[in-house]
């Protein structure tokens, strides 16, 4: 079996091992589901200007991919900093691609969390905030590729990072630039009303990419009039998140083999 298929099964064990504890699972569910019900609340059903969307429903797709950006830089991170001081990732570093299987099995796991949290969202969105689900097969596909896409851009930096942790706890400090990130991304407001210098620090993170490949998905064309050029730029966002990713896969495994467990 290749390292590949090892990491599959790996991250598809961890997982059911999360989902049987009842407790975990339930945390997990609550925090998805209440937080995005107390920001629809919150953000309330006022249109967003030029479009046929409340801000509501604009805001979903920027949750789904915030709960993505966050997963894999901000969660992810304590994990590995956690294995590290259990000595999982000095064990992996002795076996044959080990590394590579490590990698893998985390990737998984977050991806198969990822989906969960999405589908729990929808769920509710649907009814909440009148987000309709895909409408075409090509949008089921825009759907599907910016999930496993900006998930991929994600993981293998949120690897690095946790690398690079001192500890598990100090994780806590990836949380404010998350936020601040969240605001300037167009996840919550449309980044058209940004200012020029914040629009274009926002296009160099996977974030904003992340959340107009989603929109594209699931909002209707009306709110192209919200977005920058007026367009999807689809292209322009699986360039972005690939080469997040790419860049992440060459640097993680090579920091991940140099850090000291203990």
């Amino acid at each position: 079996m290749n390292a590949t298929m090892l990491g599959l099964r790996r991250g598809w064990i961890e997982q059911l091992n999360q989902w049987s504890d009842r407790k975990e699972l339930f945390n997990a569910v609550a925090g998805s589901v209440v937080t995005y019900g107390l920001l629809i609340l919150w953000i309330g059903d006022t249109p967003v200007e030029g479009t046929t969307v409340t801000a509501g429903t604009f805001m979903t797709p920027g949750f789904i991919a915030f709960a993505i950006f966050s997963t894999g830089l901000t969660a992810l991170p304590m994990l590995i900093a956690a294995d590290r001081e259990e000595g999982t990732l000095l064990r992996a570093r002795t076996l044959p691609r080990g590394i590579r299987v490590y990698l893998v099995g985390r990737a998984t796991t977050v991806l198969l969390t990822i989906l969960v949290n999405i589908t729990l969202v929808l769920a509710f969105a649907i009814p909440l905030a009148g987000v309709p689900a895909p409408a075409t097969p090509a949008r089921w596909f825009t759907l599907g590729w910016v999930v496993v896409l900006g998930t991929l851009a994600v993981v293998p930096v949120g690897a690095v990072i946790g690398s690079l942790l001192p500890g598990p706890k100090a994780g806590a400090m990836l949380a404010l630039p998350a936020m601040l990130l969240m605001v300037v991304s167009g996840v919550m407001l449309p980044l058209e009303t940004m200012p020029d210098l914040v629009r274009r620090i926002a296009e160099v993170f996977p974030l904003y990419w992340q959340a107009l490949g989603l929109r594209a998905a699931l909002l209707p064309d009306s709110v192209l009039a919200a977005e920058v050029a007026h367009a999807w730029r689809l292209g322009q966002a699986a360039a972005v998140l690939g080469a997040w990713a790419v860049g992440g896969m060459v640097l993680a495994p090579w920091l991940l083999r140099r850090v000291r467990g203990k």
